[in-house]
């Protein structure tokens, strides 16, 4: 019988202790290095953990110490955007406008001139915080609860002042001051349904009467002052007509609230 050697018996997947002295120590310490590079990777991700637990395994699986803290500083800090600077400018400038339209007495041109001024820029900032939140995603909670403050307050006390001074009529500020309160709180009542979005008619609204209110802080004379009742008679119309129109939205809004919730609610039943 014939004979077989054993290096054919075993295949080719096995090597002789002979074939592998011929090729050497170098190639058994490349083999070495090959595996010490991609196994240790490994074991020593799972070395690391498993030391981390060991020394304290409540801290297991829990995100890097700091990690709260640097989320909260960077939710902290966008609060200060430019869009909400802007905000608190306009709240800063509310008890300045104030002081500066009743000082000595509320009827030195040179005071009411300054406190025109301030209720400009108040107003120009008005034009551009929403704006610049909405462009470049600086919408923050605070911006949203401010921004509608600042508008009534620095309006509330220009027309305030005005009534007091005698300079304008107190219907004229209470229809103003109403309606702008009253759709507010319309607006918190109707949430629930939907939001009602902001017309170009209350856009309008607003531009007169800033201008108007704007005219009648100035000590103004002659065909300016005749002007600018025009121009608060053209607010006052304005803001009836907007604050009807949003009542009425407000009211379809609600209707169509109710329809959907009742359409979903048989829907269910059925």
């Amino acid at each position: 019988m014939t004979g077989v050697p054993a290096s054919a018996a075993g295949g080719s997947s096995q090597a002789s202790p002979a074939s592998q002295t011929s090729r050497g120590p170098q190639a058994s310490q490349a083999a070495q290095t090959a595996g010490a590079v991609v196994v240790p990777s490994e074991a020593t991700a799972e070395a690391t953990a498993d030391a981390a637990a060991i020394a304290d395994p409540e801290d297991a699986g829990r995100p890097p110490r700091g990690a709260k803290l640097a989320a909260a500083a960077v939710n902290q800090a966008s609060v200060w955007n430019i869009a909400n600077l802007l905000t608190m400018l306009r709240l800063i400038l509310v008890p300045g406008f104030v002081a500066l339209m009743l000082a000595d007495g509320g009827y030195d041109p040179a005071w009411r001139a300054f406190a025109w001024a301030a209720f400009a820029i108040a107003m120009i900032t008005d034009l551009f915080d929403g704006h610049i939140a909405r462009t470049y995603n600086l919408v923050t909670d605070f911006g949203k609860i401010a921004d509608p403050i600042a508008d009534k307050a620095i309006m509330g006390a220009a027309l305030i002042c005005l009534s007091s001074l005698g300079d304008l009529p107190w219907w004229v500020t209470i229809v103003i001051l109403g309606r702008e309160l009253g759709i507010t709180l319309l607006r918190f009542v109707v949430i629930r349904y939907g939001v009602i979005p902001a017309s170009r008619g209350g856009k309008l609204k607003t531009l007169v009467q800033g201008v108007a209110v704007g005219m009648y802080v100035l000590a103004l004379t002659g065909w300016l002052a005749t002007l600018r009742w025009w121009v608060m008679a053209a607010a006052v119309v304005l803001t009836v007509v907007t604050g009807l129109d949003y009542v009425r939205q407000a009211v379809v809004l609600r209707r169509q609230g109710i329809a959907e919730r009742k359409a979903a609610l048989e829907e269910t039943q059925a």
